[in-house]
């Protein structure tokens, strides 16, 4: 199988110097066996729809409803690619996804999501194990407040009522969370936010939670399962 990976943001900082781009955690995440594609979107136009017979559609420090000249034509190829290609999204790539498919994203009145955060499975699709909990880093303020029409919540929260959708009427799934972010990683990116986008008090919790156990393999596998699906 050939997956596209759709770049549309970077890590922060030296953050990419020292643990790579995104494109690249995503790679180890879904693993070998695959042929590998790297679109920087936020740089260049789309793909077609049919030079991959997957897409993942990375994280973003963006927002989605920012008037950026990339953003429309990502949507548009998404629109494009529906059905025609599996389709995945994560924490940005779920919200453009969302909103490109008739949902609602916005800059949470809750503020920040930063830590390893607790998912109830509250729908279970075919390639998902019996688990009813998934604890996968998060780090987001923006987050989908309506979902799209033909979507299934399938992860959810208090504080992210939509962190999973699955879609009924394409082969697409997406999740608000960051299965592809080792925990070194994601301790590094709280600390870059240290005092810019939460206090120390937010960063420090956010980094204590990374010390407890994780179901990042299982996500994992859960994309696969999704993947293999289809080949």
């Amino acid at each position: 199988m050939h997956i596209g990976i759709l770049e549309t943001g970077a890590p922060p900082g030296d953050l990419a110097a020292h643990f790579g781009r995104y494109p690249a955690m995503m790679e180890l995440m879904i693993g070998p066996g695959r042929r590998y594609s790297v679109f920087d979107v936020a740089g260049a136009a789309p793909p077609a729809p049919d030079a991959c017979d997957a897409f993942v559609i990375t994280g973003s420090s963006a927002g989605v409803y920012e008037d950026l000249p990339w953003i429309g034509p990502m949507e548009a190829f998404l629109r494009a690619a529906a059905g025609r290609v599996p389709l995945i999204g994560v924490c940005f790539g779920h919200q453009l996804m969302a909103q490109a498919f008739g949902g609602v994203v916005e800059k949470s009145a809750k503020g920040w999501c930063a830590g390893l955060h607790a998912y109830a499975v509250v729908a279970r699709e075919p390639w998902m194990d019996r688990g009813d909990v998934v604890r996968i880093p998060a780090s987001h303020q923006d987050q989908v407040v309506a979902p799209p029409p033909n979507t299934r919540v399938i992860l959810a929260s208090d504080f992210t009522p939509f962190a999973g959708l699955a879609y009924s009427d394409q082969p697409a799934i997406s999740l608000q969370g960051h299965p592809e972010f080792e925990p070194a990683f994601a301790q590094a990116l709280y600390e870059s936010r240290r005092g810019l986008a939460y206090d120390d008090a937010q960063a420090d919790a956010a980094i204590a939670s990374l010390t407890t156990p994780n179901d990042r393999a299982r996500v994992a596998n859960w994309l696969r399962g999704f993947l293999d699906a289809r080949r």
